[in-house]
């Protein structure tokens, strides 16, 4: 059976293409929110040191986990997908972000982002499993696990545990990675779904969960990443779920904010656009 095509990046711009030496120079930046390590030789090397059931071509590796985070870059999620899946561990980081990105935008069924999310917590298991050491293992995996669980009821959510399991992962990464800004800001968005879906003192006295906790993870990622729409779209996100309609205007302009921010790769205008839907 042939492999069915994803559906396609709906804003392709040269800007995103960091090809050559173009995507080491553009790292910093195309990765300020996740922190990911440059995929140079020596990096890759110093995880197969670590785990090298994950394989011995460390040059070859490199080469073609930068390829796939170029990619993803420029808006080929299912190419990057594909190359981390087939890197294993390795790769995980690169096809968890890919197929979660083009997920949360680009499928349109619910049944098939169930999917796509239980395929990606599951390469995120994995990635844990074999290198432990590196935050966005943990993160990923509280990434996958967080939007599958957007797609159940908050009853099922609640009953499969997964809370608790994005909870230790995101402090996990945390961990390692204190200055990890999608970590904080999921770590925020946690908060703020629970307290927005179970309410103030049931969130408080079950899971730790509290209105204030979100406002403060999410204004240090914003702090940490101004310049990400992403942070501004979870910030505006997370004032809805705990405050409704009374802080409305304040998740408008959080949006606004986003809308009006210069995308760096296909990610960010992805993020730019859904902030600007939600202003027509």
């Amino acid at each position: 059976m042939a492999k069915s095509k994803w559906a396609p990046f709906p804003y392709p711009d040269k800007a995103f293409d960091y090809a050559g030496d173009k995507l080491a120079k553009a790292w910093k930046q195309l990765h300020a929110g996740d922190m990911e390590p440059y995929p140079d030789e020596k990096h890759v090397a110093k995880l197969l040191k670590a785990n090298p059931k994950l394989g011995k071509d460390a040059g070859k590796m490199a080469d073609q986990l930068q390829d796939a985070w170029r990619a993803f870059h420029r808006g080929d999620f299912q190419q990057a997908h594909d190359v981390g899946v087939a890197l294993g561990a390795l790769g995980a980081s690169v096809a968890i972000k890919a197929g979660g990105i083009h997920a949360t935008y680009l499928l349109k069924s619910d049944k098939d982002k169930l999917a796509r999310y239980q395929a990606l917590a599951n390469l995120a298991d994995d990635a844990v499993a074999a290198l432990p050491d590196e935050a966005n293992s943990h993160y990923r995996r509280a990434f996958a696990l967080g939007r599958y669980s957007q797609c159940l009821s908050i009853a099922q959510a609640l009953a499969q545990g997964i809370a608790g399991k994005v909870k230790s992962s995101l402090d996990a990464a945390l961990k390692i990675a204190p200055k990890h800004a999608e970590a904080r800001t999921a770590l925020g968005l946690y908060h703020a779904e629970i307290v927005g879906k179970v309410g103030g003192m049931l969130a408080k006295l079950t899971y730790g969960a509290s209105a204030t906790e979100a406002e403060k993870q999410l204004q240090e990622a914003r702090k940490l990443t101004p310049d990400s729409p992403i942070a501004w779209v979870e910030y505006g996100n997370a004032l809805l779920l705990l405050y409704g309609d009374a802080r409305e205007d304040d998740a408008a302009a959080a949006y606004a904010k986003a809308a009006k921010l210069k995308p760096h790769d296909a990610m960010e205008a992805l993020d730019a656009a859904w902030a600007k839907a939600q202003l027509a």
